[in-house]
């Protein structure tokens, strides 16, 4: 898979709010309601990301915090193959943590 352009990158990422590319990887942090719901969440991208046999890197941190990384290690950078993983991860129901009353 060819690497992306930075005009191929930049219009990838308007379609995914709160992705962006830090050191050469697609990046988000969210937020989830819990420490369970993050590993729930993690357990639900493990299983996209094996179903694509594209491993981002994970951290569950901060009890509700969960950051992605993702690059395509084989290319040397991003590809169209990590936004489509991207893309999948955005999809899915992720809770919001509870607002302060």
């Amino acid at each position: 898979m060819a690497l992306l352009s930075r005009e191929q990158i930049e219009a990838n990422l308007q379609n995914l709010p709160g992705w962006t590319v830090k050191d050469g990887r697609l990046t988000k942090l969210f937020t989830v309601r819990s420490f369970m719901h993050g590993v729930v969440f993690l357990g639900a991208i493990a299983q996209l990301a094996e179903a694509a046999n594209h491993h981002p890197d994970v951290n569950l941190h901060d009890y509700n915090r969960v950051t992605l990384f993702i690059v395509t290690h084989s290319e040397g950078g991003l590809t169209g193959k990590d936004f489509d993983l991207a893309r999948q991860i955005e999809a899915l129901p992720h809770k919001k943590p509870k607002e302060a009353s």
